[in-house]
């Protein structure tokens, strides 16, 4: 047993106080005489032995009382079992991403996982609470309150590797106490592992009851025919086959179309078709998992012209001009020699149509072009050189080594940007395109289309701004029959357009991924994004006739915003949450095995409380103290 204010037992002493008092009473009896005394001897004896008995069991009472206040006040105490980790600081680490949108036996897994935390946490400790977007340092249950009620899901990735590192770099003269709470949908156990080596984790794992999900994964226009778009909505279904689930396809908030499908297997494609006009709207569902997957926002901009031009011989250049056609593209071609260099900002595509050489002012031009948001498309001839100058300054691919034996163009890489949902189903008996003659295409990048050996024919670099192909081998009609194959229609045009907003406008948030506007500004303005909450200002940077944006932190929530130039529309642009956790069975189980784990929050702060705090027995001393007191009055009253 130990004592808090052990200062207090000096005052045992004071015990002497009433055994003096008790033992050496002055007081002395008076004998009065009777004239028969025979009949009051035994009545005598009895008195005095009644006031010794009482006599002693006041002290007896006194001293005990004395002994249960001083101890009282000395605070008494058992040492708890984990002692040593009282002082330890408490840190919770809340994952409030979409995963916790699941619902598990008393409801959201977020929400609940709140109202536990409200319910059980005591109301004196101190802790630390963090989430995926927001940090409260040394708070405690009471401040905390309605910032916890009002803790809304969070686009951005429950991320327990920078958390951990956050309280990592906390300094403090005490152990840290970390529990987690989350769902463990995703989560990065190797990531845990290796920041937690000085840090013991706690994990609490929610489970969700029902683990099957239905989200849309995307939109984007298939095909564009005549005056209409056939749009295809991408459905992943995680779970066992449905029926009859709704899809409905919204234009500023419209209803222009719905259907209902039956998903059967993981991946499904629905098709719309919608006018060939500028859209601002959404596609959506229903089912009865997660929520915040549901609807898939999207902006298809007016069609605008593309600018193609095309240096080389004019000759070569006729196949381009019969695919690059007026109203969807204005396109011209320009010797090498009479180049307008002032023209190149004003192109969208570039072609370099068998060039025998790159000039340094044309290399050095056409790598800014890239930077600003242009595509680039190089068809080499077959005694190029100084061609790989600009491409060591653009890329990571080489021209090496030209041979003369025939080659056929056997294999179609359908899952690259360049053919992606060109094709309605994957071709493999459609005529061979061959070349009589061709480079070595070195590249890290995957190809578009292989030669029958497996070498490369046409490899991409498609960056979030700019765009570089480059082909293996000339494409005129003495080396190559690739004019007269079908590939060269929609392999130039999607080249041409890989970079333009005529397509789906739809950004993931939190993925940085840069956005080119077509716009002059002035040096001073700045774009201005409008749409659900408060309006925000984008990381900018002006590219003479266009502007690329970053959206970092902004928006945080998902929905169709606006462009704007001051007052001045500009352009519509869409955001959407990450999918990344709409497949809840992606739920890791290993980090129950590798981890200490608790049943509930509930469970986590009794049992804290019982190994961490100390057995406080001073209000039994107290108690007794009063039980004397009691005894006292009775002894005093009733013993005679």
């Amino acid at each position: 047993m130990h004592f808090k204010h052990p200062e207090f037992l000096y005052f045992l002493f004071l015990l002497l106080i009433p055994i003096v008092v008790h033992l050496f009473q002055l007081r002395r009896f008076k004998k009065e005489y009777f004239t028969n005394v025979r009949f009051l001897q035994a009545l005598s004896i009895q008195s005095r032995k009644s006031s010794t008995l009482k006599k002693w069991l006041l002290l007896a009472c006194r001293c005990l009382l004395l002994t249960a206040l001083i101890l009282a006040f000395a605070q008494p105490f058992f040492e708890s079992k984990d002692s040593k980790n009282a002082n330890n600081e408490l840190y919770i680490v809340l994952d409030n991403s979409y995963s916790m949108q699941a619902k598990g036996k008393k409801g959201e897994l977020l929400k609940r996982a709140v109202q536990d935390l409200l319910e059980h946490a005591p109301e004196q400790t101190t802790f630390s609470l963090l989430t995926n977007t927001e940090n409260f340092w040394n708070t405690d249950i009471k401040t905390i309150t309605n910032a916890l009620q009002n803790l809304e899901y969070s686009a951005t990735p429950f991320n327990v590797e920078a958390l951990l590192s956050q309280i990592k770099a906390r300094k403090s003269a005490f152990k840290k106490d970390i529990v987690i709470i989350s769902d463990a949908v995703d989560l990065d156990v190797k990531a845990l592992k290796s920041v937690s080596k000085d840090l013991t984790p706690l994990l609490i794992i929610p489970e969700a009851e029902q683990k099957t999900n239905v989200s849309i994964d995307s939109v984007f226009i298939k095909k564009a025919v005549s005056n209409f778009y056939e749009i295809s909505v991408e459905i992943s279904n995680y779970g066992s086959d449905m029926d009859r689930i709704p899809v409905a396809l919204y234009n500023e908030n419209k209803l222009i179309a719905k259907t209902s499908v039956t998903l059967k297997g993981n991946k499904q494609s629905i098709p719309f078709t919608i006018p060939k006009q500028a859209f601002h709207g959404y596609a959506s569902i229903s089912d009865d998992g997660l929520a915040y997957d549901n609807t898939y926002y999207f902006s298809i901009a007016e069609m605008k012209k593309v600018n193609v031009l095309s240096i080389g011989d004019e000759s070569k250049s006729e196949f381009l001009s019969r695919i690059y056609t007026a109203p969807e593209f204005s396109f011209r071609n320009s010797a090498l020699s009479a180049l307008d260099y002032n023209s190149i900002e004003e192109q969208n595509a570039i072609v370099l149509n068998e060039i025998d050489a790159i000039p340094q002012a044309l290399s050095t031009t056409l790598q800014s072009f890239i930077n600003k948001g242009g595509s680039v498309i190089l068809i080499p001839a077959a005694n190029t050189k100084d061609t790989n100058p600009f491409l060591a300054k653009t890329s990571n691919i080489q021209l090496t080594d030209w041979a003369t034996n025939e080659k056929q163009i056997t294999k179609i890489n359908f899952d690259h940007p360049v053919f992606y949902a060109v094709f309605e189903e994957k071709i493999t008996n459609f005529q061979f395109p061959k070349t009589k003659g061709n480079f070595k295409l070195s590249s890290n990048n995957p190809s578009a289309l292989w030669y029958e050996d497996q070498s490369a024919f046409l490899t991409a670099i498609i960056n979030p701004v700019g765009a570089l192909a480059v082909f293996a081998a000339p494409l005129n009609t003495e080396n190559s029959n690739f004019q007269q194959s079908p590939l060269i229609v929609p392999t130039f045009y999607k080249l041409a357009t890989l970079q333009q907003s005529n397509g789906s406008l739809a950004q993931t948030i939190g993925n940085d991924q840069p956005h080119i506007t077509p716009v002059t500004l002035s040096k001073d303005a700045i774009l201005e994004v409008k749409g659900p909450g408060e309006p925000f200002i984008p990381v900018q940077q002006i590219l003479s006739n266009k502007v690329k944006m970053r959206f970092t932190e902004y928006p945080q929530q998902a929905g169709n915003f606006r462009i704007y130039n001051k007052k001045q529309w500009i352009e519509n642009i869409s955001f959407n949450y990450n999918r990344n956790e709409s497949d809840l069975s992606q739920t890791n189980q290993n980090a129950a095995s590798d981890f200490d784990t608790e049943s509930s929050i509930e469970s986590f702060f009794d049992a804290l409380q019982t190994n961490r705090s100390d057995n406080q027995i001073w209000k039994w001393f107290a108690i007794f103290a009063l039980l004397l007191a009691l005894t006292e009055m009775a002894i005093i009253r009733f013993v005679k």
